[in-house]
């Protein structure tokens, strides 16, 4: 039995129709599920990706899609989790395309802002000289989950961060009056202010942005 189809046997058979349904709703009934919240997801999954860790490895770049094929939104989860440990340290420059898809498939605020802290932002740590190029392209499409990431991919850089990039991004999408985008903005720059609040404080107080998006900059600064 294969990696999928024991993970799928397993999920269908701790199924929770109660929890699948209030899961579902939380999420604006855009994806259907299992169920099975995320911590019993991972104690489920655990022995089962350690049982074939080979397949998972050496194929984990179609696998993740192939669980993205899925509809239950568990598997998709999975999916994102699994290519971000199996590759964190060992991205290829190519791989920009298939993190661009992850982003760009079934999207929504829960696997995007894991994607772009945990795998986009790593990936243009290992590849700084495709951060220009790639932020500049997510930035300026249209899609709504790109222009997320492109502004919050610098999320745990901490003292990393650079400014210029966050700042210029903040300012290119400040009109905006997408709410992920208000609050991406707001959620990058308070981020940046547990280690440059003055930095912060300034940018807001020279720039009109949204009230979404500078109450969230500003609400742990003042």
């Amino acid at each position: 039995m294969g990696f999928i189809t024991e993970l799928k046997h397993t999920f269908q058979s701790h199924a929770n129709h109660d929890y699948a349904a209030q899961m579902s709703a939380y999420m604006l009934n855009k994806f259907t599920f299992y169920g099975i919240k995320a911590p019993f997801r991972r104690s489920l999954s655990k022995p089962i990706i350690e049982k074939h860790k080979l397949e998972i490895r050496d194929t984990v770049r179609t696998l993740a899609f192939d669980l993205f094929d899925m509809p239950q939104r568990e598997m998709h989860m999975i999916a994102i989790e699994l290519f971000e440990k199996q590759l964190r340290t060992s991205y290829k420059k190519e791989d920009i395309i298939l993190i661009e898809k992850l982003i760009t498939t079934n999207s929504w605020w829960d696997s995007v802002d894991f994607i772009a802290k945990q795998i986009l932002g790593k990936y243009l740590q290992q590849f700084k000289e495709e951060k220009p190029e790639v932020i500049s392209r997510f930035s300026g499409s249209n899609n709504l989950w790109l222009q997320r990431s492109s502004i919050i991919f610098q999320l745990g850089y901490k003292e990393q961060t650079n400014q210029q990039f966050l700042f210029k991004q903040c300012l290119t999408h400040k009109d905006s009056d997408e709410f992920f985008i208000q609050k991406a903005i707001g959620w990058a720059l308070r981020e940046y202010g547990k280690v440059n609040p003055t930095a912060v404080l300034d940018f807001v107080n020279s720039n009109t942005l949204k009230p979404l998006s500078k109450r969230e900059a500003i609400r742990r600064l003042i």
